[in-house]
């Protein structure tokens, strides 16, 4: 029999408890993503994930050290070459990345030329933005010339959008896939192409639901590989499916932010499955640390935490809870790019008395190995399970 039937893991995109120890070679020296946002606001008030444990991890102003904490606790360390969604997520699921996804601020000019040549239209934009902010400043450009807008934001992505009455969608589709196959070369490594239909008028520009991402596909096999192909569920809420690229998902549930995201977990708690439910909630990473607004991720993260409770509530006796993260994206860091910090763990389960620091991890593969261990599939290469020390 399985130690648990189900096994729900929450990733708080971007929400990272300090700097890692080779911080400083990611010019991340003094990073603390929940830190920092705590000291902004004059304290967090979080009192639910604050009864799990994670001020026993790391004292996080206006958030209570638990006597009894409801959880184990502990923070892992990076081991993959990169602080990027991409690579914390595969690392999650068992895989070491040697070479780190690229971001940039502006995409090479011989880049920018075979968009242009291949598509028969001009580039715009090429610039980090917020996706409607980009298309309010540029759309009626990108009407009166056909141009292509592109930007990206501070994640290994290079987004297109175009208006779906000037370049038609299946237009859009073959000019993202091309590009997708020419940034597959070693000197541009971006994660994702993302193809950013809209439609309206200028001062009315409405995104639609067409998004299509081409990502990269996992390196190699993961957990979610491994359950699959042992017939267990692998539900993926939120960007989890974009992220491995479908690889080892048996559910795709799309989101539209962390509110719906947390809502559609807690619905999918009354489905009978077996197996993994991994849950994304983006909004941390993408309104709120790569915009740098303190203020608005607090409020986030608060409101995340009033939703826990329900989580809580519907967990079932064999059902276990892991939250975590991917990096970090300190609001309060010089520029606009990830953070490479250490990311909290807290692990619990129903009946739980008094919740055990475990050991630092020292790679989110730990995740993955425990995961693996509990449904006895094949153990990934790397990290070890601490399924044991529940």
């Amino acid at each position: 029999m399985n130690n648990f039937n189900r096994v729900f893991l929450i990733v708080m995109d971007s929400v990272g408890i300090g700097e890692a120890p080779d911080a400083e070679q990611f010019n991340d020296k003094g990073a603390d993503t929940l830190g920092h946002i705590a000291a902004e606001v004059n304290g967090l008030n979080m009192p639910t994930i604050g009864k799990l444990g994670l001020s026993n991890i790391r004292e996080i102003k206006g958030i209570d050290k638990a006597d009894t904490p409801k959880a184990h606790y502990t923070k892992m360390q990076e081991a993959s070459l990169g602080k990027d969604t991409m690579t914390g997520h595969w690392e999650l699921m068992g895989l070491y990345i040697d070479t780190p996804f690229r971001t940039f601020e502006t995409f090479p000019d011989e880049l920018i030329q075979m968009i242009e040549e291949k598509s028969g239209r001009k580039v715009i934009g090429n610039k980090p933005a917020s996706g409607t902010e980009i298309i309010k400043e540029l759309g009626q450009e990108h009407m009166d010339t056909g141009a292509l807008i592109v930007y990206t934001s501070a994640d290994s992505v290079l987004q297109i959008a175009a208006h779906e009455d000037i370049v038609p969608i299946e237009e859009q589709y073959e000019i993202c896939e091309y590009v997708r196959e020419i940034t597959l070369d070693e000197k541009y490594m971006i994660g994702r192409i993302i193809a950013r239909p809209f439609i309206g008028n200028p001062g009315a520009f409405e995104r639609t639901s067409n998004r299509h991402d081409y990502a990269l596909k996992p390196f190699g096999r993961t957990v979610m590989n491994e359950l699959k192909d042992s017939n267990f569920d692998c539900l993926a809420i939120g960007k989890i499916n974009d992220i491995y690229d479908g690889e080892g998902v048996t559910k795709a549930i799309r989101t539209t932010d962390n509110d719906d995201g947390m809502d559609k977990l807690i619905k999918s708690m009354d489905e009978d499955f077996t197996g993994l439910n991994f849950l994304n909630l983006v909004d941390f990473d993408a309104k709120f640390g790569h915009r740098r607004d303190p203020v608005g991720y607090a409020k986030a993260l608060e409101d995340f935490d009033k939703q826990l409770p329900d989580v809580l509530k519907k967990l079932k006796d064999d059902d276990l809870l892991i939250i975590t993260a991917d990096h970090g994206n300190d609001p309060v860091h010089h520029g606009t790019d990830h953070t490479r910090e250490y990311v909290p763990l807290l692990v619990h389960y129903k009946g739980i008395e008094k919740g055990m620091e475990l050991p630092i991890r020292t790679t989110f593969s730990d995740v993955g190995a425990t995961v693996a261990d509990n449904f006895k599939v094949t153990m990934p290469k790397y990290g070890t399970s601490f399924l044991d020390k529940l």
